[in-house]
């Protein structure tokens, strides 16, 4: 499945990006956080410029959500 790690990555991590950035919108490559940024625009040029072949989540941090496995 594709993003498989990168949202069981966000999963990992939910209640600590929670406390630290929620509103925000994560941006997450295979195991790793690489930020928080206001936009989900941001994050995502973000991820094009560092991961052009690649893909990467852009996701909203918040507290209401759950995730489905």
């Amino acid at each position: 499945m594709a993003l498989e790690k990168e949202l069981a990555t966000f999963a990992a991590q939910r209640d600590e990006l929670v406390r630290e950035y929620a509103g925000k919108f994560a941006l997450i490559h295979g195991g790793n956080f690489l930020g928080a940024f206001e936009s989900a625009e941001n994050a995502y040029q973000e991820g094009r410029k560092s991961f052009e072949r690649g893909h990467f989540l852009v996701k909203l941090i918040s507290e209401g959500e759950t995730l489905v496995r």
